[in-house]
């Protein structure tokens, strides 16, 4: 079924795969999935989330961090810089961040539609750090309560392909997919 839902988004909405003008996070992704994913970064939607999220990549801070939760026709999340790196213990993957400070939101009226990329949060909506989120599908649900940062311009066919996780929060087992190398094209 997600096969068939992938077919057709991407024949009825082609639009999303086009770039703009803020910089672009290129992310080469290993694991089940192989390749690059380039995101459009919406420096005029969000620009608190994406100045972190960008400073944090040209750190080298996402660089070997897991995809941890991957759920079937919704999102795959990563991002989690304090626990979520490979090699190490990542069952704690997702309940943490960076040593950067919580950003305040930057709610906007850009839908989450599939390919679009979100900050994950806690509870509190102004509690997002590193962890970011890549839709498999739309989310209208989530409209004006996560903050959307950009949108994939290339490569959601290596997004479509991440190892999914299992259970209702997607927990991922064994080895998950990862952020082999992450960079910022300006």
């Amino acid at each position: 079924m997600r096969r068939l839902a992938v077919l057709a988004a991407f024949i009825a909405a082609p639009a999303f795969a086009q770039d703009g003008p803020g910089p672009n996070l290129v992310i080469d992704v290993a694991g089940v999935a192989n390749g690059r994913i380039v995101i459009d970064m919406l420096e005029d939607v969000a620009p608190q989330h994406v100045a972190q999220i960008t400073a944090l990549a040209e750190e080298g801070a996402y660089d070997g961090i897991v995809f941890h939760r991957v759920i079937d026709g919704f999102m795959a999340q990563t991002g989690d810089v304090e626990f979520g790196k490979q090699g190490g213990d990542v069952r704690k993957a997702g309940r943490g961040g960076s040593s950067r400070p919580d950003i305040p939101a930057e709610f906007s009226d850009v839908p989450f539609d599939r390919g679009i990329v979100g900050m994950a949060r806690s509870q509190n909506p102004n509690s997002a750090n590193s962890q970011f989120f890549i839709m498999f599908d739309e989310g209208h649900f989530l409209n004006g309560q996560y903050t959307v940062v950009g949108r994939v311009v290339e490569g959601m066919d290596v997004v479509d392909a991440i190892k999914l996780g299992t259970g209702p929060n997607g927990a991922v087992e064994g080895e998950p997919d990862l952020m082999q190398d992450v960079s910022v094209e300006r």
